[in-house]
């Protein structure tokens, strides 16, 4: 397609919110910078109209690093003898917590591996003691696939949100990247079950993960369209040196902040963080991540000692910066680019009509 039919095209994305498979395979596949700049400036638009320029930010809280999964792509994956394997013990995270609320952070996010020592009986013990400490505060989850009553047990204990990347909308996909004990069916009828239990819920995907298509980021566009999330958690494929991945090639800076403009175009509403995968594959990749539409940073309140264990890919930006630098490291970046870090629960602001 020509320059001014691929512009055409955003054009028709930004006024009707969505676009056929063909429409967004053609834009995937035929973007440059000329047409992530026109993109991008009415993705910053959608959003300034939302949002304005405030950036809310996550405390994050990696809490386990251990998971019975076999991911391929995923650095502290079951078979990986070599990841060094930690657990906090609830007063830890609620010292995470402690510090986290007088940085400013009114959401916690607790997050690990898929942990059959956490059973649903110790999660929702910390999310109650997080919410009777902290009633100002949301509370995330980010735990991987349960079944329906562990989800509305959760829920009913106070938990607010809950993030589950679906990873690739496409099955033949999710199948050459997980393990065959896991499917692809589960993975989405438990993004369909947070959502009628009442979860703020979060989806999200790799970009330029091994053997992805740009057919394959078109059908996560329109399982976007159809679920209609309240967050989009998306970043780049980076390998990590001891998976069956570890010789595959890192997802592009470029399509991945493309994708996180057509995800504004399509859901003008949703809260997107501009990830730390972003910034590890360049060192202004946060900054350009909100230039591109997103309006959520997600600052680690693990502690220093544990973060480099939780390592899902190489080279991951922050393990050695105390909260209180990571905290004020953003908010100097997202000033430098004319963005504001607030002090907000940062609940989504869906359409009225």
């Amino acid at each position: 397609m020509k320059q001014h039919e691929l512009q055409q095209l955003i054009d028709k994305l930004e006024a009707c919110r969505s676009l056929s498979k063909g429409e967004y395979t053609a834009l995937i596949t035929g973007f440059d910078a000329e047409l992530s700049e026109y993109l991008f400036d009415k993705a910053r638009r959608i959003r300034h109209s939302r949002y304005g320029h405030d950036v809310y930010v996550r405390g994050l809280i990696e809490f386990t690093n251990y998971c019975k999964n076999d991911c391929l792509y995923c650095g502290i994956r079951r078979s990986n003898k070599r990841a060094e394997r930690y657990r906090l013990t609830e007063n830890e995270i609620m010292e995470c917590c402690k510090e986290g609320y007088a940085l400013g952070f009114r959401t916690f996010v607790l997050q690990g591996g898929e942990d059959p020592f956490y059973t649903d009986e110790k999660i929702i013990s910390v999310i109650q003691r997080i919410k009777a400490q902290y009633p100002d505060c949301a509370v995330t989850l980010s735990i991987g696939e349960r079944e329906h009553e562990s989800y509305q047990a959760f829920f009913d204990a106070g938990a607010d949100r809950y993030l589950l990347r679906h990873e690739t909308a496409s099955k033949s996909h999710y199948e050459r990247l997980h393990p065959k004990e896991l499917s692809f069916e589960h993975r989405i009828n438990c993004l369909y079950d947070l959502k009628s239990i009442g979860f703020q819920v979060g989806c999200g995907f790799m970009v330029g993960s091994p053997f992805q298509t740009p057919e394959n980021l078109a059908e996560d566009m329109l399982f976007l369209s159809r679920l209609r999330p309240d967050m989009v958690g998306i970043g780049p494929f980076i390998a990590h040196h001891d998976t069956p991945f570890s010789d595959k090639p890192n997802g592009a800076l470029e399509l991945t902040l493309f994708m996180l403009g057509l995800i504004r175009l399509t859901l003008p509403y949703v809260l997107l963080p501009s990830t730390t995968a972003l910034g590890t594959i360049h060192p202004r990749g946060r900054e350009l991540g909100i230039l591109a539409g997103a309006n959520v940073v997600m600052p680690n309140l693990s502690p220093v000692s544990v973060r480099k264990k939780y390592m899902l890919y190489d080279n991951k930006i922050c393990t050695g910066d105390e909260s209180a630098e990571c905290r004020n490291c953003l908010e100097m970046r997202m000033r430098s680019i004319g963005y504001q870090v607030v002090t907000a629960r940062g609940d989504v602001k869906r359409d009225t009509v």
